[in-house]
């Protein structure tokens, strides 16, 4: 009995552990039931158990460990329908199209939400969007990307930030910034220290349903930047890496650059104005003799670069160019031939980039760490810009309630810059290779034609006061090529941003969220002249400046707590209901040290210590703290019918403690319409939403006139100086005590849509955003002791239409094709104004009126040319004295200005195309901007008729002449010393096309990557900025809204590269 007891024991063990070997191993295979490909990244779960995984690169699965008790697979993607299937050792698994596309997951203020449950106005960018773009700083990949975001970029700096504006302008003297927010936490890091392919995904959240959460931050937008994860399965390795080529995208203007031509115009201008009246006399060979004479004085152009034989003038009685004349002069010193400024001053350079990350998951941890180095080179010589990033994230399931987060970056920044962003500085090469005159030379030569070098080994460079001429009129004593290259501009940064998190499940759908976020950052800038060369240079006897050095340093730290509830039920499956309550309190303060020393002793020594002379140093802090209590609550009925509430009670240290508690709300609601009885036979529709919205949000951040943050604008401020070895204080700023939140009311009103199976699916909506008690700085009279006054003042409202469209035009295994295109209108209109201003508030060259846009100049208006004299003439805004409704006098015309009206853009967006073929993928984006208007600063200085040596545009060789009568362009005169001054005159189209990016890869087979033990190998070519189509050559209108001016253009970059995933 006992033996037969053993045997069947036995068995009974064998049999289980036959069973077991048939499904303790599951693999499979999932694809699409659209084109048949292998669905990557699937989730395949087994059903009641955390045993899972997710599909490779083919779509292949394999499952180990699976209990005996399993019965069903769940299989699910984003944009399919999830499926259950049995239990087999084998399975193969076809995925159906989800007619609900847009029912994705996306990140929304404090959390998710459903694509189809949200009611505010978001948009998303995927990864792939971003890190085509080849940027240092992810701000300027938005450019075109999402309709109701516009972005700015006054330098083209490798590393500079863009400036993003959401729907529209909405206060006069207070920040129009949007919040940055990093995964969960408000970020105040550099942009700049935030690698692109650390990113997954960037949100924009538009209207007060989406972002009213965020109180007196996010008034203007908020834009949610979410770092990449880990995915279900092995651990994945990546590594990128790309080598390019920087160029100048934006050309120069289209100017003289002939000398003799050049001369012969500088010669005119002087002829003309018969200075010392040989004309009117008749004697034409003095006029001529006296206009070679003075052009050739410092007093004009200063320099002579032609050779022309004894007793000969350069320009003859004609006015044209001695044909005698050879270029190049020799005055036994030194020879002077000129040089092309724009080549000496602009090089093509390098860029490389590279990326490599790790990152897993199983059912306990999530993590993803990479490391990254950017080296992006400047196309001005001693510019660029290097990186050196890391970043290590992870999710930690402790216990089965409670699931622990952290994520912590570091990035440490080099940053050697120049002066391109002062418009009409010495140093700029911007404004340099513009504005100079077609005869100067770059370099000081020799006799013999050699460029000199000094006895430190320097080159040579003219400042204008080195030689026997003299350059005393365009960029004088000055030289920006020399400055770049004895100068010194450099930025060191270190950035630290951390998050931790706690996510813990109370009871009954009832969970706690902790977050806590860390940014610190430290900046160490160093400033230094040379003393040899320039207005700076240590003079032969011993005295001058000696060159400078400034070396500063900056510190920001802030901490940002937040500490939420949350509730989720679902009652008899029809009503879902999600309750968020919080409390969130923010503190950021900024320290600023600063030394600067004269007559420096080793130029090579950029150090405080390494001078010796006027030694000045100076440090101040800033603190702002904010703190805020948030509830909000989201319902749906039967995934049909949704609404939304939010509020939140904020206070803000920028405000008199009297008036710094805020109240801000929101309500929203969505529609989706194809769920309906009446929609249901209407198969073509796959979604059709319909979503309202409306909400109040605060903004605290009043400017001063400079542009940088006022922390305590209710206060006074002064400055303290020394006064007989006494204390004496100067007020600075007049603070008003009274000054309370700038609000914003958002409406939000649109359709989300999907049709024919996700061939074309978008959105088209109508925003409202309407801003009262706006933050001024007034200005007042000088009688007051003060020239400004912070006040809240009147209302504004920017009201516009977004259209966003993509269509999948075919999706077949071997060839997709997808289009995308998007446009915004808006307008903006000020509303109100303060009583005493009686509807009108003119502040310098800006005129604010109700009832008319806030983007209005005020200037006089140029009419054209006197058809007998060619004089300019200036409109009247009334008949004078005289009787007259024209002026060619430009002081009157000063008096006579008249409103330009609005000068936005009427519509601005992006479109683009992206094909993939057998492995082959190709994208193509641009941007665009139509029917506005901006101050075009560079041809205001390149058409002055003052022959100081500046350069001229080709448009001035269509100046007024007795023989030229019908042209709008003034004589050559250099009387007409008003001839360039402000006027509508140069007020320029600001249509723009630009062709952001081109990207063409290849991803190479499968079966020959894995003979490597690489799952993925793609290589491609990318290039950005690739082209910009203006009104005119030169102009980029991207620059501003008001104004462009000389300025870092941005950098076309072609490059290469290698992707490769293990």
């Amino acid at each position: 009995m006992k033996r037969t007891l053993m045997l069947l024991m036995a068995f009974l063990v064998i049999g289980i552990g036959l069973v077991n070997a048939q499904i303790s191993k599951v693999t499979g295979h999932v694809t699409s039931d659209e084109d048949g490909l292998p669905v990557v990244g699937a989730s395949v779960l087994v059903e009641g158990t955390t045993v899972g995984t997710v599909t490779d690169i083919d779509g292949n699965f394999t499952l180990t460990n699976v209990p005996s008790s399993a019965k069903t697979l769940v299989v699910s993607f984003i944009g399919f329908q999830t499926q259950k299937v049995d239990v087999k050792s084998n399975v193969n698994v076809v995925l159906k199209s989800d007619a609900e596309v847009l029912d994705e997951v996306m990140v929304v203020a404090y959390g998710t939400a459903k694509k189809s449950a949200f009611t505010g106005s978001a948009a998303t960018i995927k990864n792939e969007k971003i890190t085509s773009r080849q940027t240092s700083n992810v701000t300027n990949a938005l450019a075109g990307q999402v309709a109701g975001v516009q972005t700015t970029s006054s330098t083209g700096q490798p590393g500079k930030d863009a400036t993003v504006r959401i729907r529209g302008i909405g206060s006069i003297s207070a920040s129009n910034t949007p919040l940055y927010v990093v995964d969960g936490v408000p970020y105040d890091g550099e942009i700049s220290a935030i690698s692109t392919s650390d990113i997954e995904s960037m949100t924009v959240l538009k209207d007060a349903a989406s972002n009213a959460l965020y109180g007196a931050r996010g008034a203007n937008g908020v834009i949610l930047i979410t770092t990449k994860r880990g995915k279900a399965g092995d651990a994945r390795v990546t590594f990128d890496a790309k080598w390019g080529v920087n160029k100048r995208g934006v050309p120069s203007y289209e100017t003289v650059t002939d000398p003799g031509k050049f001369y012969e115009m500088a010669y005119s201008a002087i002829y003309n104005a018969d200075l010392k009246g040989y004309t009117a006399a008749g004697d034409l060979v003095n006029a001529n003799a006296y206009a070679n004479q003075a052009m050739l004085s410092s007093s004009y152009l200063g320099y002579q670069v032609f050779t022309v034989p004894n007793g000969e003038q350069l320009i003859g009685m004609n006015g044209k160019l001695n044909p005698n004349a050879t270029l190049g002069y020799s005055d036994g010193t030194y020879y002077y031939t000129p040089d092309n400024w724009s080549d000496e001053l602009f090089e093509n350079n390098t860029r490389q980039e590279y990326n490599f990350s790790v990152s897993g998951a199983n059912d306990k941890i999530n993590y993803y760490m990479s490391a990254g180095y950017l080296d992006d080179q400047g196309i001005v010589p001693n510019s660029g810009f290097q990186r050196y990033s890391a970043r290590l994230k992870a999710d930690y399931q402790a216990k089965p309630w409670l699931n622990l987060s952290g994520n912590v970056s570091f990035t440490h920044y080099d940053s050697r810059e120049q002066d391109t962003e002062g418009g009409t500085s010495n140093a700029n090469a911007f404004y340099a290779a513009n504005i100079m005159g077609a005869i100067y030379p770059m370099y000081v030569r020799d006799a013999a034609g050699n460029i000199m070098v000094d006895n430190r080994g320097f080159q040579r460079y003219d400042y204008g006061s080195d030689t026997n001429f003299s350059r005393d009129n365009v960029i004088p004593d000055a030289n920006p090529l020399a400055s770049y290259m004895l100068d010194m501009m450099r930025y060191a940064g270190d950035v630290i941003s951390g998050k931790w998190s706690a996510d813990i499940d109370i009871w009954g759908g009832i969970k706690a969220k902790i977050n806590i976020g860390v940014d610190a950052n430290n900046v160490r800038s160093t400033d230094m002249v040379n003393p040899f060369y320039g207005q700076y240079a240590e003079t032969s006897d011993g005295g001058g400046v000696g060159g400078i050095i400034t070396v500063s340093s900056q510190r920001t730290f802030s901490i940002n707590q937040q500490y939420l509830l949350t509730y989720n039920k679902t009652f008899n499956d029809v009503h879902n209901l999600d309750v968020l309550a919080g409390h969130e309190n923010y503190n950021y303060k900024y320290q600023y040290l600063y030394g600067t020393r004269e007559k420096i002793y080793n130029p090579n020594v950029p150090e405080l210590n390494n001078g010796i002379l006027n030694q000045t140093n100076g440090s101040y802090s800033q603190n702002y703290a904010t703190e805020g209590w948030l509830f909000r609550v989201q319902y749906d009925y039967d995934g049909k019918y949704f609404g939304s509430a939010s509020y939140r009670r904020d206070a803000s240290s920028a405000f008199h403690p009297d008036n710094r508690w805020g109240n801000f709300w929101s309500v929203g609601a969505g529609w989706l319409m194809n769920k309906e009885a009446f929609l249901e036979d209407q198969n073509w529709i796959d979604m059709l939403k319909f979503k309202i919205s409306y909400g109040l949000q605060g903004n605290d951040n009043l400017l001063y006139e400079s542009g940088y943050r006022n922390y305590y604008p209710y206060m006074d401020q002064y400055t303290l100086s020394n006064s007989n070895s006494d204390f004496a204080t100067t007020l600075y700023y007049k603070g008003n005590a009274d000054i309370t939140w700038e609000t914003s009311h958002s409406f939000n009103t649109g359709f989300d849509f999907a049709f024919w199976s996700g061939k074309l699916s978008g959105s088209v909506e109508y925003f409202s955003r309407k801003t009262t008690d706006m933050l001024y700085f007034k200005p007042v009279a000088p009688s007051m002791g003060y020239s400004r006054f912070p006040e809240n003042v009147g209302s504004m409202i920017n009201r516009g239409v977004e259209l966003d469209l993509s269509s999948n035009i075919i999706s077949t295994k071997d060839f997709t094709w997808d289009i995308n295109f998007n446009l915004t209108h808006f307008k903006n209109e000020v509303l109100e104004l303060a009583p005493e201003l009686n509807g009108q508030l003119i502040d310098g060259s800006c005129i604010y009126r109700e009832g008319e846009s806030m983007y209005q100049l005020y200037l006089p208006k140029y009419v054209g040319v006197n058809p007998e004299t060619g004089e300019s003439q200036w409109a009247l805004t009334e008949p004078n004295e005289a009787g007259e409704t024209v002026t060619t006098s430009y002081s009157e015309a000063s008096s006579n200005r008249f409103a330009t009206g609005d000068i936005l853009p009427k519509v601005y967006g992006g479109f683009g195309t992206s094909l993939t073929f057998h492995g082959f993928d190709f994208s193509i984006a641009f941007a665009y901007q139509l029917g506005g208007r901006i101050l075009d600063y560079t041809y205001q200085s390149l058409m002055s008729t003052n022959a100081m040596g500046s350069a001229w545009h080709v448009d001035m060789l269509n100046a007024w002449t007795p023989e030229n009568t019908n042209t709008n362009v003034p004589r050559m005169n250099v009387k007409d010393l008003y001839t360039s001054y402000t006027s509508d005159r140069w007020l320029t189209s600001s249509d723009y096309l630009s062709l952001q990016n081109i990207t063409f890869g290849y991803t190479l087979p499968k079966s020959w990557t894995r003979k490597l033990q690489i799952d993925g190998i793609r290589l491609y070519f990318v290039a950005d900025n690739v082209a910009l189509w203006t009104a005119r050559k030169g102009l980029d209108p991207r620059q501003g809204y008001v104004a462009a001016d000389n300025v870092y253009s941005p950098i076309r970059t072609i490059s290469g590269g290698i992707s490769l995933n293990f």
